[in-house]
């Protein structure tokens, strides 16, 4: 299996279709919401970095090294931002998911819930990883609080990890989901989603 291919992945809340230059507008469009780019520990293009940034995930792809998806919704055609597999180990069966995104008014709706049982399904039932890693920013308390809500497992701290371009030295947190673990994450994610239904039909 090529663990860089990008399939389109869908459900009816997200789709995930292959990052590529058509989605610029959108993805521009879907970062300035609330200037969203100048969250301090996270590493978001700007409105004028996005078609730099598509280049740069579809550069990392031709390398074998990531698989980059748009997140688009599944009801407007609309993309709300991005996601990958990255730091892939093919050898080894192991991604991390993660240099995801999203506008902000698509937080809260489902849509990251959706997008990660996809990510995960992928990951676990067709690429069979043994592991399945996320990571984020010490003082990203939103992104480890929706880490823990999949249901992933913190595995540590690592401390000094990385260097941001303003000079800070980011600890990074780590998660993982193993496969004896993954049919109750997948459960808990399809509880969730049908709540988010309900709530949208009510």
């Amino acid at each position: 299996m090529d663990f860089a291919a990008n399939p389109v992945l869908e459900n009816d809340i997200v789709r995930l279709e292959p990052l590529s230059s058509a989605h610029h507008d959108d993805l521009a469009a879907a970062v300035a919401e609330g200037d969203l780019w100048r969250t301090w520990y996270t590493r978001i293009p700007s409105p004028d970095g996005v078609a730099a940034e598509i280049d740069r995930r579809l550069g990392e792809q031709a390398a074998g090294r990531m698989a980059p998806w748009a997140v688009v919704d599944a009801r407007t055609g609309r993309a709300l931002g991005m996601t990958t597999y990255c730091n892939i180990d093919a050898p080894n069966r192991r991604v991390e998911i993660g240099y995801t995104w999203l506008a902000r008014s698509a937080q809260g709706t489902g849509v990251n819930p959706a997008a990660k049982l996809l990510l995960l399904e992928r990951a676990f039932d067709e690429l069979d990883c043994v592991c399945v890693q996320f990571c984020t920013h010490w003082h990203n308390q939103q992104s480890r609080a929706a880490i823990a809500r999949l249901g992933a497992r913190q595995d540590g701290v690592l401390r000094a990890h990385a260097i941001f371009p303003d000079g800070h030295v980011r600890d990074t947190v780590v998660f993982s989901i193993l496969p004896h673990e993954w049919a109750a994450v997948r459960l808990g994610l399809e509880a969730r989603l049908e709540r988010h239904r309900e709530a949208a039909r009510a």
